[in-house]
């Protein structure tokens, strides 16, 4: 039974603690479309979403309004459309006519993003991963709110390094592709390991429609630690696991509704700590407060590791359906505390770089004479210099190897640095 201080307790995380609901995604099987010719697959596709999708945004809509819980985006994901397409696409063109079918339906029922233009390759390519990551740059520069993903690897398999030595041309594709728009296609475009079925693309382990809900609430971490200032670690743990618990049941909350109003089966809970640039909705602000002196410090890894621990044992006290990535963003470019950091000089590459010479050669069993001999020679060196004239370096020997040349800007900074 819910009792008036829990709805006020709710209120309060949502109006002063900037609780929302980062995103409501319904997930969508697509495999049924495959078709013989590329046109009857993209008219299966925009049909089946269309239908499927039809009332998804209206009824976020209607679950901001009835419950007062901020909803930021609501998205849809689809099976990964290398799979989707495999025996329809005969070339790269092929599968972009598929991602221009993904965005018009995207756009008719009104969502923010769709997710799925993806490729599973943690062991190897097949032709048609290879075609549809090949049309990464055109596919992404041409539409508007299509996403995609690559996974590369996984623990089991290991890392597929003939499609990362791809990616890594591609990546560049891409952002000369959308150079006009700050190379905006890069924003939509992801390279990862061990990804979840749940996570950028609706995983052919998944039923016909699934939906899913991520919460976020760094802010409401931060004030509930004010409490626990000066009290003891198993307070502090026991602050963030109750906090997290607090928070993946009001995603439970909008994730049942949604499926109930829909008829739709309900999927998981994405517990992630998503940071914004606001004041009080930092993850770095939640690490200060754990007890470091800046982010950035010793340490700094430790209480990481810690919160991420505690908010996922929080989420699976809350509800059984925890999933998805849930644990902490840390972008130095999204994130309050992590800006100020920066600025302060306490999150550095230098910084990072001594801290992990002086572990490994402490672990190795180095004279300490000897690893502050090496500390001085490492504060002695540009690092940045460095790095710049690897990369270029690197760049050159793999312009003569393949068929690509660095942009005119680029190689006016390896001139200069020559």
């Amino acid at each position: 039974m819910l009792n008036i201080m829990e709805v006020h307790e709710t209120n309060k995380m949502i109006e002063q603690e900037k609780l929302d609901v980062r995103t409501i995604t319904m997930g969508i099987s697509l495999l049924d479309c495959a078709a013989d010719s590329v046109d009857e697959v993209c008219e299966n596709i925009y049909n089946k979403i269309t239908t499927y999708a039809k009332d998804l945004v209206s009824t976020g809509q209607a679950i901001e309004r009835d419950f007062g819980i901020p909803i930021v985006n609501k998205r849809i994901t689809v099976t990964p459309i290398s799979l989707v397409g495999a025996s329809s696409c005969k070339s790269s063109e092929d599968f972009v006519k598929i991602a221009h079918a993904l965005d018009r339906a995207a756009k008719k029922v009104g969502v923010d993003l769709i997710g799925g233009y993806s490729a599973l390759v943690s062991k190897s390519m097949t032709p048609a991963e290879e075609m549809l990551i090949r049309s990464l740059p055109q596919a992404l520069s041409e539409t508007d709110i299509v996403c995609s993903s690559v996974n590369v690897g996984s623990t089991k398999t290991g890392i597929d390094m003939n499609s990362v030595e791809l990616l890594g041309h591609i990546v560049k594709d891409i952002a000369h592709a959308t150079a006009d728009n700050d190379s905006y296609g890069c924003v939509k475009f992801v390279a990862f390991c061990n990804a979840p079925d749940a996570n950028g693309f609706h995983g052919v382990t998944e039923g016909d429609a699934v939906i899913n809900v991520g919460v976020s609430g760094p802010g409401v971490v931060s004030r509930a630690l004010d409490e626990a200032k000066g009290k003891d670690f198993e307070f502090l743990c026991e602050t963030i696991k109750r906090t997290a618990f607090k928070i993946t049941r009001v995603g439970q909350l909008v994730a049942q509704e949604a499926s109930r109003r829909l008829g739709v089966p309900f999927g998981i809970i994405d517990l992630s700590l998503a940071p914004t640039p606001a004041v009080g909705d930092s993850v770095g602000e939640v690490l200060d407060k754990i007890g470091l002196e800046q982010v950035g410090a010793p340490g700094t890894t430790a209480a990481l590791a810690m919160l991420n621990d505690q908010v996922k044992k929080g989420g699976i006290m809350a509800s059984s359906y925890v999933g998805g990535l849930s644990g902490a963003f840390i972008p130095v470019s999204e994130d309050q505390g992590m800006i100020d950091a920066v600025n302060a000089g306490a999150l550095t590459l230098e910084k990072n770089l001594e801290c992990f010479s002086t572990l490994s050669l402490r672990g190795y069993g180095v004279l300490e004479q000897e690893i502050q001999q090496a500390l001085a020679f490492l504060r002695t060196m540009d690092l940045r210099a460095v790095g710049q004239r690897t990369i270029e370096r690197l760049f050159h020997a793999l312009e003569m190897r393949y068929d690509f040349q660095l942009g005119a800007a680029s190689c006016g900074e390896r001139e200069e640095n020559t």
